[in-house]
């Protein structure tokens, strides 16, 4: 919806107008940004209601815009996000998107920009383990980086594995099937995508083929984690879209504490240059915790390019 002053975009519109490759494009953009100091994103902060949070990420690219996510912790399902933006210059809300599509969709392209700069540009074979709207988002952004022959899907839940594998046939041309096991899922997939809510590890490193990228969108914290210590062990280069964040997380992060979060590096740095990416025959592991201020970012540029 549009008025001379506001753009309101709800989940169907988003659907039908933000296609994968613009999202990528436009989350490497945020990403390259951020690196260079022009995109603001602290870590997410929140409001304590007793009985619930309400979830803030904020962010500001300098010269142009400011904004927020806002999102809730309480029980009601689906709920609803609001993505607000201000203009800087005056303040005045410029645009906002209501509904729970945008944030699954900017997370699923950030995936992909990382995809883009560590895994084999070769990689044919990927492996998803998990079948929520995180899992899909990311099948959807990776098709505009790789060109996947196979996807192999495994859920604990079969109903449910079998009812995405018919859904991820619509986000990709690659030919997709559930597998009996995580195990059969991972073994000799150029690319793991772990997107489940699971607080204990759902694979282990040495399923791994060499030169694999993984990719983890699920709980990472210590004492809840969705991987083992075995996986940034192996890893020759770890890697993250907010370093910020990842420092924030209470209780702290996994990585925490350990040898492997002097390792961690960000995934603008990786972008720029400023790290070697990884040999072919090592394995990479991106650890995704949502940089703050792109949700804001890609609303940005969506209102940019409708209204042009």
């Amino acid at each position: 919806m549009n008025n001379d002053k506001v753009t309101i975009f709800s989940d169907d519109e988003i659907r039908s107008q933000l296609n994968a490759r613009d999202a990528v494009s436009w989350m490497g953009e945020a990403i390259d940004d951020h690196h260079r100091g022009k995109l603001v994103a602290p870590p997410r902060a929140h409001a304590d209601l007793g009985e619930g949070r309400i979830m803030f990420t904020a962010g500001q690219l300098r010269g142009s815009w400011f904004g927020y996510r806002s999102y809730d912790t309480f029980e009601a399902e689906p709920g609803e996000q609001v993505v607000v933006l201000h203009d800087e210059t005056t303040g005045t809300v410029r645009t906002i998107a209501i509904g729970n599509e945008l944030g699954p969709r900017r997370t699923g392209a950030i995936g992909a920009v990382a995809a883009d700069a560590l895994a084999s540009p070769t990689a044919t074979v990927g492996a998803i383990i998990g079948t929520g709207i995180q899992a899909a988002t990311q099948l959807w952004a990776l098709s505009a980086v790789r060109n996947l022959s196979e996807v192999r899907i495994f859920s604990r839940n079969q109903a449910r594995c079998d009812a995405f594998v018919e859904r991820a046939k619509v986000l990709t041309s690659a030919e997709c099937h559930g597998t009996s096991s995580a195990r059969t899922a991972v073994n000799g997939a150029d690319i793991v995508i772990l997107a489940t809510s699971s607080p204990t590890p759902v694979i282990e490193a040495d399923w791994l083929e060499s030169g694999a990228y993984v990719t983890t969108l699920g709980p990472k914290q210590q004492g809840r984690a969705e991987f083992g210590l075995d996986l940034p062990a192996i890893a020759a280069l770890i890697v993250t879209d907010s370093l910020a964040q990842i420092d924030a997380y209470d209780p702290p992060n996994v990585l925490v504490g350990t040898a492997q979060r002097d390792r961690l590096v960000s995934l603008g740095a990786v972008r720029a240059g400023e790290v070697a990416r990884p040999e072919p025959d090592r394995i990479s592991l991106f650890l995704s915790v949502g940089l703050a201020g792109t949700e804001v970012y890609l609303l940005h540029r969506l209102m940019a390019q409708t209204r042009e």
